[in-house]
């Protein structure tokens, strides 16, 4: 949050926490001028199912920002992903790529889904897979199938299938909760009456790190999403804030002031092996590695003004990331390695910024004006990030070029905030 700078961090308090499900609704404010024309049919037999598979993959394709989903009179009889393809048929219907399926029972209870991608432009069969899933699987198979087709529509690996983690505030009540990427399904994992903040995914997806304040000040805390166990990796003298993993896993990167102001250590998720890696007068914190491991990315004060420095992972001498503004936070590197997505004051508005890091161009990427908390998707391609809007506190998701946006909110009402973008589940 914006105040975060001021006071390092706030504290939670911890509540046992029922298990709930709600559901973020998803509004697109802005499109590319180039999407590609895609024809998703509906599978034949989907209506056995709870959910619509084709739908559920239509509308995914359509929030990447990469492809136009076209409306279908009805088809009868309804096209399977056996049936023979009329390329300059489906070409006349300005489709550029076609989704066939269908839907199969099994003895067993289970259901059989097939599916194939075809490319229309150059009348080739992509091929396709089949699927066995129950009917509490519908959404993770559809969003498979999503992640099948943008991949071979792109070349680049669809994020469809990841998670995301952020919280919801009702009333006095904070929420952690985790959904799939389209926001369904969400399952509250912490429950509080102070102020959860700042949860990361570990690489392989299975627990988060965050902030918790139990004994009356702040801890940072490791959280299996397995079996809902955790463990305490910082509590020290003072501030334990901003927790940030090691792309390998085996260390965290924390900000605490156990020894007098803000500074930069590192330490094993269990709490083992602590070593301090800055010592400044000035206030460092928000530390974040680079996808190799190689650097840590942090905002410190000590020129002055909230800027963002890197250091070599084990330690050694800060350098300067950003020189464009009097105020620049909160640091989050993008997947490849060669972008840096951060808050920045731009006329009085706190907007994401991008910075190439080859050529030092910086852009403003979003047009609100109390963004916080960006996170890259996996591939990416697109930014979750928290902003307000009437308010309250939302969610959007930001293309990296600008260009594409969307807007995700509380159906139930609240405030979202806090928001973190799983990694690929292997």
């Amino acid at each position: 949050m914006l105040t975060r700078w001021a006071s390092l961090c706030f504290v939670l308090l911890l509540a046992a926490a029922p298990s709930a499900r709600a559901q973020l609704s998803i509004e697109i404010t802005g499109a590319t001028a180039q999407r590609t024309p895609i024809a998703v049919a509906p599978f034949a037999g989907e209506a056995a199912l709870p959910a619509s598979i084709s739908g559920i993959v239509r509308a995914d394709l359509e929030r990447s920002g990469l492809f136009r989903a076209l409306e279908l009179p009805p088809l009868n009889p309804v096209p399977t992903e056996a049936s023979n393809v009329n390329y300059a048929e489906w070409r006349s219907r300005l489709a550029d790529a076609l989704v066939l399926g269908s839907v199969a029972s099994r003895a067993d209870g289970r259901y059989e889904v097939r599916f194939r991608l075809f490319d229309i432009v150059k009348q080739e069969d992509l091929r396709g897979v089949a699927y066995t899933l129950t009917r509490d699987q519908v959404r993770a198979t559809a969003h498979r199938i999503a992640d099948y087709v943008y991949e071979k529509l792109t070349g680049e690996r669809g994020v469809f299938s990841t998670r995301i983690a952020y919280v919801v505030k009702r009333g006095t009540r904070y929420e952690l909760q985790i959904a799939d990427a389209d926001g369904a399904g969400a399952e509250t994992a912490l429950a509080s009456f102070e102020p959860i903040i700042s949860p990361v995914w570990s690489p392989d997806g299975r627990r988060l790190a965050y902030v918790s304040f139990e004994n009356k000040k702040p801890v940072v805390y490791v959280h299996s999403l397995l079996d809902g166990k955790r463990q305490v990796a910082a509590n020290f003298k003072g501030s334990n804030s901003a927790p940030a993993w090691s792309p390998d896993a085996k260390t965290l990167a924390v900000s605490l002031s156990r020894e007098g102001g803000s500074q930069i250590f590192t330490i094993n998720p269990d709490g083992s092996r602590l070593r301090r890696l800055t010592s400044s007068s000035a206030i460092d914190t928000e530390p974040r590695y680079s996808p190799d491991g190689k650097w840590l990315y942090f905002t410190s004060d000590r020129g002055g003004t909230p800027q963002i420095y890197r250091m070599p992972s084990g330690g050694g001498e800060p350098q300067r990331v950003t020189f464009e503004g009097g105020y620049n936070v909160s640091p989050r590197i993008s997947p490849d390695g060669k972008m840096l997505a951060y808050i920045t004051r731009n006329d009085g508005k706190f907007q994401v910024a991008l910075l190439d890091l080859q050529n030092k161009q910086v852009q403003i990427i979003t047009d609100s004006d109390r963004d916080e908390s960006p996170s890259f998707a996996p591939n990416g391609r697109m930014i979750l990030l928290a902003t307000v809007l009437g308010g309250r506190g939302v969610l959007s998701a930001v293309s990296a070029d600008g260009r594409f946006k969307q807007r995700l909110s509380a159906a139930t009402g609240g405030d979202v905030r806090e928001p973190a973008w799983g990694p690929f589940i292997e």
